[in-house]
């Protein structure tokens, strides 16, 4: 798709359903698939394999996720009509960074360099086999990620010669329309919710949050507001 049409699909597209939004995606591209976290986007799963019996859907294993997300992880395998593909970091980059900054150099040097072995790269290389993508990224969950619209080309990891449309059918839903939805249809969700996590990552950078705090800052605690983003969504704070 060329900007200008990008551009016109989300003017149609802005503040429709999440169904909408993936119908008009899946309906595009034959060549797509669902980002899913092992959290609570699992709606976007539910939705989809709906739409699409088979669809593609993919999630990073990063090596340092907790227990009750790898099984979640199954569960969703098992009870959805999907071909779930995990995705695994580069071996010989990862074993580099560990031997020169430990297991945790992140609480001392920030989490972008971590996140980029264990996260974007897996996320980089599948990208580029995909003409589309599909994410659960909400407005409402962090303040750089505010603009998110429905539809983009994406700012990250489109290029000249090889253009990525990206949406985000939840662009438009607060976190209690998900839980709402999630509790309506009867679908399974990661058992850290009910320990207080609400935003959930790797172990070592997702602690449970307190009454009225945000969910993101259960999310790398140790570091500012604005800094809260692994590399996934590139540009989620520009506009």
């Amino acid at each position: 798709m060329t900007p200008a049409e990008i551009e016109t699909l989300q003017a149609e597209l802005a503040n429709r359903s999440p169904r909408t939004v993936l119908e008009t995606a899946l309906n595009r591209f034959e060549r797509i698939a669902l980002s899913f976290s092992g959290a609570e986007d699992v709606v976007l799963v539910e939705m989809a394999a709906r739409i699409r019996p088979g669809l593609e859907v993919f999630t990073l294993d990063t090596g340092r996720l907790h227990a009750e997300t790898y099984r979640f992880i199954e569960e969703v395998r098992e009870r959805f009509p999907i071909r779930l593909e995990v995705l695994c970091p580069d071996s010989a980059a990862l074993e580099a960074m560990v031997r020169e900054k430990g297991l945790f150099g992140f609480y001392r040097d920030g989490h972008q360099e971590c996140c980029g072995i264990r996260k974007v790269g897996p996320l980089r290389r599948k990208l580029a086999t995909l003409d589309a993508w599909i994410t659960g990224q909400r407005r409402d969950q962090n303040p750089t990620r505010q603009a998110v619209p429905e539809v983009e080309s994406d700012p990250g990891f489109a290029s000249t010669e090889h253009p990525l449309v990206k949406f985000n059918p939840l662009a438009n839903w607060t976190s209690s329309q998900v839980w709402d939805y999630i509790a309506a249809c009867d679908i399974p969700f990661n058992a850290l919710h009910l320990k207080g996590y609400a935003s959930i990552g790797c172990e070592p950078c997702t602690r449970p949050i307190r009454p009225n705090q945000h969910e993101r800052e259960g999310r790398w605690w140790w570091e500012d507001a604005l800094k809260k983003e692994c590399g996934l969504h590139v540009g989620d704070s520009k506009g």
